[in-house]
């Protein structure tokens, strides 16, 4: 059995054993009774200039392979979001090209026709964030040239995801944070936008616990209020909405918004803490998914949803359970810098040489916090060769003075 020195916040280090690997059968048909995507993250070129404020540099192959992974485990791919590291390292340019060529890969799963994605479309495969971060935040001017500014950017960025096939996902703004002055500027740009695009899309209402630039989003701090007004867009074009995610994580919040929501539109499940009752669902309602922890859950996210395909709710909701811990601590405060532990997971498991993320991000995490997803990763048998993760391991902490 393989073990290894791990670190305590005291400075102390005990000797973990690890429990070793799970075998996680992939689907052999399409997943159905839940819909699932996982938010991936994107992996940068191991000699880039990888400092804050650098052009995003990405290694494609390492990041098309990883979207091709959770496609063979049945699961969709929400891209270009924020575990993308949208606003957080990924700049636009980069962005446009994460959209396209993750449009032309999700075709390519299309055309050839796996038993995990047979019967999907592109849509259905891939959804993609549509913001407005190619605007220079301090140069936005207030008033109703704001809104304009505002408007047209989220143009631009709808339509690049539009022609490269993926869904829309209308993101949050962090521009029309700053520039609207209540709840109508919001109703306002989000229903020009619906009222233009000729296909359903997501929305996409993130907590100021994963972005605190957006406080106040849909015009008011009271959360209450705000949800009035985000129902009221929700009802007024229900035909142009496929689903909202909800990212604030309040599992009773989502419950009552779920039970609100017009008939066809559904709940994307933003809550990387609660999302195992979430997902199975109160009897009457069930929220699908579109997750952060999705990506580095994802093979054990996999084997929950097929047993929701085959009837077995209980055995669904066990294996969601397992993975609870792992989640918690991965999106534990500061919660925006999640995506350390999303990319540090995916370097333990071999699907990147080098753990590097976009602007630097990979400083995001103390060595006693990694060392805890580490963990927490072998007790829900998330790591795949747990030889290589705990060799991987052991380097990570003798460079980073751990026992030396």
């Amino acid at each position: 059995m393989t073990s290894l020195l791990l670190p305590a916040s005291d400075g102390t280090t005990r000797l973990y054993k690890l429990q070793g690997s799970t075998s996680w059968a992939k689907p052999t048909g399409p997943l159905l009774a839940r819909r699932a995507y996982a938010a991936a993250h994107v992996i940068p070129e191991a000699t880039a200039d990888n400092t804050p404020g650098a052009p995003a540099q990405l290694d494609w192959e390492a990041t098309m392979a990883y979207r091709h992974e959770l496609w063979s485990y049945g699961l969709g791919v929400a891209d270009a979001m924020d575990t993308a590291q949208r606003g957080m390292g990924l700049d636009w340019p980069a962005t446009q090209q994460l959209i396209k060529r993750t449009g032309a890969e999700a075709a390519s799963v299309v055309s050839a026709g796996g038993a995990a994605t047979a019967g999907k479309t592109v849509r259905d495969l891939v959804s993609c964030g549509a913001g407005t971060d190619q605007l220079d935040l301090a140069a936005v001017p207030q008033g109703p040239a704001g809104i304009r500014a505002v408007l047209d950017a989220y143009r631009e960025q709808i339509a690049v995801v539009s022609e490269a096939g993926p869904k829309v996902i209308i993101m949050a703004s962090r521009a029309l944070a700053k520039v609207a002055t209540g709840p109508d500027d919001y109703l306002h740009v989000y229903s020009t936008l619906l009222n233009e695009v000729d296909q359903p899309v997501i929305l996409h209402w993130l907590g100021t616990m994963f972005d605190p630039a957006l406080a106040g989003y849909w015009g008011s701090d009271n959360v209450a209020d705000a949800t009035e007004t985000f129902l009221s867009l929700i009802r007024e074009h229900a035909d142009k909405v496929d689903g909202v995610k909800v990212s604030l994580l309040d599992a009773n919040h989502e419950i009552a918004l779920r039970a609100a929501l017009p008939a066809g539109v559904r709940l994307y499940t933003g809550d990387d803490f609660n999302y195992p009752e979430l997902i199975d669902g109160d009897g009457t309602h069930h929220s699908d998914a579109l997750l952060g922890i999705f990506a580095a859950i994802y093979p054990a996210a996999s084997a929950a949803l097929q047993k929701y395909d085959a009837g077995e709710p209980a055995a669904a909701r066990a294996i969601l359970d397992s993975t609870r811990e792992l989640g918690k601590h991965i999106f534990s405060a500061p919660t925006f810098y999640y995506k350390t532990g999303i990319a540090f997971m995916s370097w333990l498991n071999g699907r990147q040489s080098g753990f590097q993320m976009v602007g630097g991000l990979h400083s995001g995490r103390s060595v006693v916090h990694l060392a805890r997803t580490f963990e927490l990763a072998d007790q829900a048998g998330l790591l795949r060769d747990p030889s290589l993760a705990a060799f991987r391991m052991s380097d990570y902490l003798r460079i980073n003075g751990v026992g030396a």
